[in-house]
């Protein structure tokens, strides 16, 4: 065969994996859709025939040169979803970075564990550390040694090929990491929202690989993500996950519940299917699940829109944040763009890892709270689209301290999916010098902003 026999021959083979149906991802594919349904009765037969929708990934310079300046990498400036969310003025004015001790769960395609900018992230599993009773090394020793069912997995597990390989074949997954929780300071690339979490990598598709069940993978990733909190009595665990299908799953469902007796927040991509979920078009899961402790995202623009290939809904989807070409980490040490859903998940997950850094005893409840109710109010550009009409504001997220009352005073009622009604006509700002008589409290930001909330928030 000559090269460009050997080029379509390539092509046809991964045409014919991606049509097996994978979970689709957050992400706008460029080719055509399709979509395969599917029932379910129990875990063993759930269907793998979901549609999967794998970005185009801009590829930028491999190496970043070398910058002394904390918090402020070599390549920053192509972060505009930092920017947007006031997340370096947070970082300065609140000194919250994140923690080791928040452990953030992405269910993706898997991660470069020698990226420059991930490899100081990572997760590690205390059972799988150090010498065994042979003198061995238990990261490598073949041994289930903490006991609780996956041999070796070190930094997460890959549920394609059950083993520990979290080897990344498409870069999403790297990609979902670098946004959430590139290290910040080290001179080189980016930083993420959140530059001192920890990051689980659950691997639940790879293209490579055909004849996945990438719903039961998800289940499982998920099931696993509950295990290891309770096990390990890990404080604060998020789950990302910024894959989705059409149909409700009960298992996943069901595994979600559990999680969530946890105290496991789950940021969920609103999908891609360019569609209003909550009216005209088909609901997309496990976003769309009513359940309090997930939290739906859509993508906007620098223009504050919501991408036309992005699914919205005033009563499915909670809060909108920066999709549009972000720059992130690649496989192979690399940096390049991305576009859709997944990347705006990201962006939250990112931020409530912020916020339980800050709070600690916040429930997974009360972050989607804060969240949705600290957002810049975009009343024109996300009404009818958005079930708060906010978007993502990092600072004011980490500004306000909660004590279950608005600062005039009035209370605000909690709802399985956040705030029910703000009784009154309440005024927020972030000026350092002034201050709420009603509360006494006072802000600390220096950006003036103000908002008032008069509407009854739909319950989904």
């Amino acid at each position: 065969m000559n090269k460009d026999q050997v080029f379509y021959a390539k092509l046809l083979l991964i045409a014919s994996v991606l049509s097996m149906g994978a979970w689709s991802f957050g992400i706008h594919l460029m080719q055509p859709k399709t979509t395969l349904q599917a029932e379910h009765t129990d875990l063993t037969s759930i269907k793998k025939q979901r549609k999967t929708e794998l970005g185009k990934i801009n590829y930028k310079e491999k190496k970043q040169q070398v910058l002394d300046i904390k918090l402020v990498d070599p390549a920053m400036s192509k972060k505009w979803g930092l920017k947007a969310t006031d997340a370096e003025l947070a970082w300065k004015k609140h000194n919250v970075l994140g923690s080791k001790d928040i452990v953030i769960a992405i269910i993706d395609t898997g991660l470069d564990i020698n990226h420059p900018d991930l490899k100081n992230n990572l997760w590690v599993n205390p059972g799988e550390m150090g010498r065994d009773s042979q003198g061995r090394l238990k990261a490598n020793n073949g041994i289930d040694d903490d006991q609780n069912g996956y041999i070796d997995d070190v930094h997460g597990w890959n549920f394609v090929s059950n083993n520990n390989d979290l080897s990344d074949h498409h870069g999403h997954g790297t990609h979902i990491s670098g946004i959430v929780g590139a290290e910040s300071g080290n001179g080189i690339g980016i930083s993420g929202m959140a530059p001192k979490v920890s990051l689980m990598t659950l691997k639940y598709f790879d293209p490579t690989v055909s004849g996945g069940n990438n719903l039961m993978n998800t289940v499982r990733a998920i099931q696993y993500a509950t295990l290891m909190k309770r096990k390990l009595k890990i404080k604060s665990l998020i789950i990302n996950y910024s894959g989705g299908g059409l149909e409700e799953s009960p298992q996943e469902k069901q595994a979600i519940i559990a999680a969530q007796k946890e105290g496991i927040l789950l940021v969920a991509a609103a999908g891609n299917e360019s569609s209003d979920s909550n009216v005209h078009g088909p609901q997309y899961f496990p976003a769309d699940y009513n359940l309090s402790n997930i939290i739906s995202v859509t993508a906007i623009d620098k223009a504050k829109n919501i991408l036309s290939t992005s699914n919205y809904g005033m009563n499915t989807v909670d809060i909108a944040a920066p999709g549009n070409e972000i720059y992130s980490t690649l496989p192979g040490g690399r940096y390049g763009s991305m576009t859709g859903t997944s990347q705006a998940t990201a962006f939250v997950t990112g931020v409530a890892a912020l916020i339980m850094t800050k709070y600690p005893d916040f429930s997974a409840e009360k972050v989607i709270k804060h969240i949705t109710q600290t957002g810049d109010k975009e009343t024109k550009k996300l009404a009818g689209k958005t079930r708060y009409q906010t978007r993502l504001n990092t600072y004011r997220a980490l500004a306000f301290q909660d004590q279950g009352v608005n600062f005039n005073g009035s209370v605000a009622l909690n709802t399985p999916r956040g705030i029910n009604s703000i009784g009154g006509n309440t005024t927020f700002s972030s000026d350092p010098n002034l201050s709420y008589p009603e509360t006494g409290q006072t802000a600390d930001g220096i950006a003036q902003f103000s908002r008032s909330m008069k509407t009854l928030l739909n319950e989904k």
